[in-house]
């Protein structure tokens, strides 16, 4: 309770006021009704570690880069599971991420990759909390598509992300968040299945429809309370403060935004019915299936349509013993030509892409307005290394599946010059996405012809 006839720290009140709000169900509770043109969906979806063949320095050429460019290639061995998207996919060579590079800092390229993946900005070499990046693609998407959204993005992962410690010589592990809302705020990808489901759907048992009215009832009268009491202590408290409870109400409104399309919404859309998740799946194979199916269903709802998806850590030594793999990811990707890991790591390739095939599959299954969430999607996917023997941050593996309802071509194997900023594609799907125009941003020199 908020008593306005004592003195109550800021702090406290703010950590309890933050306390009130911090319920799940405020980010999504609902999705908004659907417009009569299908929104567009933007995703981006990491691989760690290059890939096998992403450039012409691997000792393996052509099991990721087809031998041909232009439309009908021949899929590459490790890029096989693709196929049949073949009408909806463009595969493309030449792309880089220069400032992944050491530019003079010295080791940390993994850091580096994951850093510059969707920024394209070098990151500032440090292992506290002085971290400084750039803004990500995705929420440079978010800020204009989550208007309409009760989620703005949704960030998502299946290994760890601490903000804090050295995580690659010297560089912070703030670095191994992928998504940056600005140059000092990283978004670590939630891992936690269950914890996504409430994120989306509430902290019940399954998407009920009646228990989800009930709680979007007590979320607005928490709501309300909060706002009278804070218009009341504003009243009382030093320019200072008045303007940190302006900050946190301006939030409050946005939370009421939310919960208002939610309401209008209620009624027009049913839910999937999804049980909430009990725990993280042991098998890479189930875990990445079901955080694939939660960010399925967060398009299908359209609580979201900005979502990014890290298939694991760069640096990571995961293991992949579904497959047969018992080393350390990280370590076998440092091959030095040998044959036998180089085996190794065209196994966890081909399951990696097999795990992006299967988004592409839930995709293409799920009907959208017209057509399907893969006819009204664009979505990348790749590393910010090619080659991870010597960690090479050009000529990087890169595909991009959807057509943007109906905006863009597939069945492409497109070529640019050496060294084009990767960046320079993610204009071309803010534009395709319907954003106003984006200048550039990071290393970006311009959008991508032919595309």
């Amino acid at each position: 309770m908020i008593n306005l006839n004592q003195t109550l720290p800021r702090r406290t009140f703010l950590r309890g006021v933050g306390a009130t709000l911090a319920l799940p169900l405020l980010d999504s509770m609902a999705s908004p009704v659907r417009a009569s043109a299908p929104p567009i969906r933007v995703g981006y979806v990491y691989t760690p570690n290059g890939i096998v063949g992403a450039c012409d320095k691997s000792p393996r050429p052509f099991m990721w880069t087809p031998k041909t460019s232009g439309a009908n290639f021949e899929f590459s061995p490790t890029m096989k599971a693709l196929e049949p998207f073949r009408e909806k996919l463009n595969v493309f060579s030449g792309l880089a991420q220069v400032n992944g590079r050491a530019l003079g800092d010295g080791p940390g390229d993994h850091a580096r990759a994951t850093a510059t993946f969707l920024t394209g900005v070098h990151p500032y070499k440090t292992g506290g909390a002085d971290f400084r990046l750039g803004v990500s693609a995705d929420q440079i998407a978010a800020r204009e598509l989550g208007k309409q959204t009760q989620l703005s993005s949704l960030e998502l992962g299946l290994e760890p992300q601490p903000l804090a410690g050295n995580c690659d010589s010297g560089y912070t592990c703030a670095y191994m968040s992928m998504s940056w809302r600005g140059a000092n705020s990283p978004l670590p990808a939630e891992i936690n299945p269950r914890a996504v489901f409430e994120r989306l759907f509430g902290d019940g048992e399954s998407t009920d429809p009646t228990v989800r009215t009930a709680r979007l009832e007590q979320q607005k009268s928490v709501l309300d309370y909060v706002s009278h009491s804070l218009a009341r202590l504003h009243q009382r408290m030093g320019a200072g403060d008045r303007r940190k409870i302006e900050e946190y109400l301006d939030s409050v409104r946005d939370i009421e935004r939310r919960i208002a399309v939610a309401e209008e919404q209620s009624h027009t859309l049913t839910l999937p019915e999804i049980e909430r998740p009990r725990a993280v799946p042991d098998d890479y194979v189930q875990y990445s299936k079901l955080m694939i199916d939660l960010m399925v269903v967060a398009w299908q709802t359209d609580m979201t349509r900005v979502a990014s998806f890290m298939l694991g850590r760069d640096g990571s030594n995961r293991a992949y013993r579904e497959i047969g793999v018992p080393d350390g990811h990280h370590s076998i990707s440092h091959h030095q030509g040998d044959g036998e890991k180089l085996d190794k790591l065209i196994k966890i390739d081909e399951l990696h892409v097999g795990m992006f095939a299967y988004l592409l599959q839930r995709l293409q299954e799920t009907r959208d307005g017209d057509g399907t969430l893969l006819d009204h999607s664009l979505v990348v996917f790749g590393s910010s290394i090619s080659e991870s023997n010597i960690h090479t941050h050009d000529d990087l593996p890169i595909v991009l599946a959807g057509t943007a309802n109906g905006q863009i071509a597939g069945n492409r194997h497109l070529v640019y010059g050496k060294e084009t900023p990767l960046n320079n594609l993610f204009l071309n799907m803010f534009d395709l996405a319907g954003l106003p125009h984006v200048d550039g941003f990071g290393d970006s020199t311009g959008r991508l012809t032919q595309l």
